[in-house]
């Protein structure tokens, strides 16, 4: 659940619609695992080669799962009739939703989905639509299906299908609170067995979280259930109902009776029913999960200035505890489909939740606290349940689920070394991707000063909208002031409405006073003080000048101008980090799941070995930054020797240089790009080399042509997502944005900005 209803704010309804529209419409896409380019493949691929696994399969259905996708393809499955937020808007109202969700599948587990929207509100119908569709896939996650129906079509389903079938809605929430509730109840030495526990609401997550609890130890004498109606209790509900297993016999007239005194509030109703007076009336460390959506129950603050002792979650990102379902489902499946499992058990459920539980309490990667900006970020009252970009999950989680099917017996196949299991769950989503994942995240909460340089531009003040409205940075407005006020009310930007905005033609007094200390730095380099003056009438100079003289901690700009007109002044301006130093362009490149840097791609034209050797200790620094330790491969046509060229043996000697002056790196070349990357090749012709049995994360190009070139393909034609171009070698941060750059581009390059101005300041 994420019920952050900050992030509906920042969302412009035609944005939305743009992003959604933009080509290919929609958020996901098929693309062939196997090669198709020539006739041979296509006769293997279809006639008549496709004949021979259908052969296997008709004899043998579980090979399946070794000649199709079938292994690693969920189904995710929605009548549209309970569609979060929305309510009962249809099936097709739905797809976009159901569209997302498969993208968080893809990013976080690296499993494949079919979205279906089925036009079938009868239960029964809805369960033989898709259970005659089990042949296709792997697993069936159910979705946004309104309760009752939504008991009798999963448990249908689960009875007729021989994949695992699991109604997210349900058991998601089940999941993650059950693990909070584990870790809450350790904190305050309370014995599962021995609490009173009240569930506000009765719908379809209520009755399938206070189920699962009971799984866990809960007593069902001592649960309360309350709907929009009273106390459920025996005689007032339906005995085939789905809540009259948890209808009490217990004298309680009230929710006010019922919470007096208990240790547990489960709220899944609506919001704001919660006083902080219920919250005082509940016994000491009182455990308050307020999981409403939009709004929680009571927010976090109300309960907690209610109660210093209260231990709270609710679904907001913003929130410690955040109870957000996607720490679950991925994983779940992950591991499930990875033993061949025929069903998701309660074994599996507790499994998953015990998982989660042991992660929150195992000490914060520095990773993690980077990427969340939180150095005290440790198991306690307010850090119950990990946080969903931590990287681990993916290895506590799946395993964790896979060896319960087994000990469970509906697994197909067993797991017979799991550390290897680890590193192939790693490989699936490539752990990099967490690396572009957490720049906004560190970003914000530090709020540093970041230039807009261009912000007569709609995308750039757009983007500085977006920035402002995340937290990642408090912009500076540089442009017309005739034209950035008429942008923002053409397009509404009411969020700049407190940012600072400045014309360098219309401030001589900042002109001025800039342009004296550009001229007492660049007096003997042939810049007199008229030239100075000149200078500072152009935006970045006098947004580098800014930079320079601490009224501002970083800036970015480049949409609109070629890249040496930025460049030229954050030198003359600001200047280089060490004496003499030189300045490199990098890009990360985040392309199926890896994150690669480059460099360099956008300073030097031709650049001699020394100077490469220096882009070599920069493109260092600036990896590690990211908490990534470089393994770098020096890229040439040539493989350690293969060819007889300059540039190859200006490559070589670089390698030889850098090696003696960075002993602590791993770094290796010159070598094929190809070569680079294909482990087995490389270890097969080249085992001596140092980059054998590690995985290459940066480039470094032999010139200015073959970096650009390079980026520019995979952002173009592999649809790569790009950062940069990030500059390295400044004293203080400009980044340079390409021509062109989208209002995604300019957000995340201020969010790197932000961050490392912030980790400047340290």
């Amino acid at each position: 659940m994420n019920s952050d209803t900050t992030q509906k704010k920042l969302v412009h309804p035609e944005e939305a619609l743009r992003y959604h529209a933009a080509s290919p419409a929609g958020k996901i896409q098929v693309v062939p695992s196997k090669p198709l380019s020539t006739q041979y493949d296509l006769s293997l691929a279809y006639s008549p080669g496709v004949a021979e696994p259908c052969l296997a399969i008709a004899n043998t259905p579980d090979d399946a799962y070794r000649y199709t996708a079938k292994g690693n393809l969920v189904a995710v499955v929605s009548n549209g009739t309970a569609v979060l937020g929305l309510g009962d808007i249809g099936p097709l109202a739905a797809k976009p939703v159901m569209e997302g969700k498969a993208g968080l599948f893809k990013k976080f587990a690296g499993i494949d989905v079919f979205d279906l929207e089925v036009d079938a509100t009868d239960p029964q119908t809805f369960v033989d639509t898709v259970a005659r569709l089990q042949p296709t896939f792997g697993g069936i996650n159910l979705e946004d299906i309104k309760a009752p129906e939504c008991f009798f079509i999963e448990r249908e389903l689960r009875r007729r299908c021989s994949i695992p079938v699991m109604h997210d809605d349900q058991h998601g929430t089940a999941i993650i609170t059950g693990a909070a509730l584990i870790n809450a109840l350790l904190l305050v030495d309370k014995k599962i067995e021995e609490i009173s526990m009240v569930v506000l609401g009765a719908g379809a997550a209520a009755i399938a979280c206070t189920r699962f609890y009971v799984t866990l130890g809960v007593l069902p004498r001592n649960i309360v259930m309350v709907d929009v109606d009273g106390v459920l209790r025996e005689g007032r509900v339906d005995p085939d109902s789905p809540q009259a297993e948890f209808a009490t016999r217990r004298d309680v007239r009230d929710f006010d009776d019922a919470i007096r005194g208990a240790d547990v509030l489960l709220g899944l109703s609506v919001g704001n029913i919660v006083s902080p007076d219920h919250v005082r009336s509940m016994s000491r460390d009182p455990v308050v999960f307020a999981l409403a959506n939009p709004d929680p129950e009571i927010a976090y603050e109300a309960a907690r200035a209610a109660r210093a002792d209260a231990i709270v979650a609710t679904g907001r990102s913003d929130m410690p505890n955040q109870v957000n379902n996607v720490l679950g489902f991925p994983f779940i499946f992950r591991g499930a489909l990875d033993v061949g499992a025929r069903d998701i058990t309660d074994g599996m459920m507790i499994a998953a939740s015990l998982a989660l539980a042991r992660l929150a309490r195992e000490p914060v990667p520095d990773a993690v606290l980077h990427v969340y900006g939180d150095d005290g970020l440790r198991f306690g009252r307010d850090y119950l349940i990990p946080k969903p970009f931590d990287p681990r999950l993916l290895t506590s989680v799946a395993p964790a689920v896979a060896q319960a099917a087994i000990e469970s017996g509906v697994a197909r196949y067993t797991i017979d070394d799991y550390g290897h299991y680890e590193t192939e769950l790693l490989e699936r989503v490539g752990v990099g991707q967490r690396v572009i994942s957490g720049i906004i995240n560190r970003a914000r909460g530090s709020l540093q000063r970041v230039i807009f340089a261009e912000a007569d531009d709609y995308s750039v003040v757009k983007a500085a909208e977006i920035v402002v409205q995340q937290g990642i940075a408090a912009p500076i407005l540089l442009g017309r002031l005739d034209r950035i006020e008429a942008l923002i009310a053409e397009h509404q930007l009411a969020g700049l409405d407190g940012c600072p905005r400045f014309d360098p033609r219309s401030d001589p007094g900042r002109c001025a006073r800039y342009a004296q200390s550009l001229y007492r730095r660049r007096q003997r380099k042939g810049v007199t003080h008229s030239d100075a003056c000149r200078m500072m009438r152009d935006r970045n100079y006098f947004g580098a000048a800014m930079v320079e003289a601490g009224d501002a901690d970083a800036m970015i700009s480049g949409r609109t101008k070629e890249y040496p007109k930025i460049v030229r002044p954050a030198l003359q301006v600001i200047g280089t980090e060490l004496p003499g130093g030189r300045v490199a362009g990098m890009y990360i490149v985040q392309l199926s799941g890896k994150v690669l840097f480059f460099a360099d791609t956008t300073v030097h034209v031709e650049p001699t070995v020394e100077q490469l050797v220096e882009i070599i200790g920069m493109a260092a620094r600036t990896v590690r930054f990211f908490n990534v330790e470089p393994v770098m491969a020096v890229l040439s046509h040539s493989n350690f020797g293969s060819a007889r060229s300059s540039e190859a043996e200006r490559m070589r000697e670089v390698v030889v240089r850098a090696t003696e002056r960075f002993p602590e790196l791993v770094i290796d070349g010159e070598v094929q790009a190809n070569i680079a990357f294909d482990e087995s090749l490389l270890a097969r012709n080249y085992p001596f080399s140092s980059l054998v049995g590690k995985r290459v994360n940066t480039l470094i190009f032999p010139n200015l042509s073959a970096g650009n070139i390079a980026y520019k393909l995979l952002g173009s034609i592999a649809n790569a997502e790009l950062i940069g171009p990030i500059l390295m070698g400044l004293r203080k941060p400009v980044h340079v944005l390409h021509l062109g750059s989208t209002v995604r581009e300019i957000v995340n390059m201020a969010a790197f900005a932000a961050m490392e101005a912030a980790a400047r300041r340290l």
